[in-house]
């Protein structure tokens, strides 16, 4: 009976749930940053690091343009003139995205 052993799993996943967080590790009052357990009880520092990811978005979008086109390409029907033509004009449109996004 479905409504039993959901009632069943949502008990047990709930007594779980609580048993675990009474056991975890709780920092102290009053620490700044203060000890996190998935940090092996080493002190946590506040870092002001923000990296720059702008430097990836070309290989990002290349890669994209390469995965998508190649997934297209390839699913197409063979053996009908009109996905030849589709096809050309897929590969042309990602060569010319490619052409503009390495020119800067």
């Amino acid at each position: 009976m479905p409504p039993v052993s959901f009632v069943i799993i949502l008990a047990a996943s709930w007594l779980l749930s609580y048993a675990s967080s009474r056991l975890s590790f709780k920092a102290g009052k009053g620490t700044k940053g203060g000890k996190r357990s998935y940090a092996c009880g080493e002190d946590v520092y506040d870092n002001m690091v923000r990296p720059d990811y702008s430097q990836f978005f070309v290989f990002v979008f290349f890669f994209t343009i390469a995965h998508v086109a190649t997934l297209i390409i390839t699913t197409m029907p063979k053996g009908m003139l009109e996905t030849f033509y589709i096809a050309v004009a897929y590969i042309i449109a990602c060569l010319v995205s490619l052409l503009i996004l390495f020119r800067s």
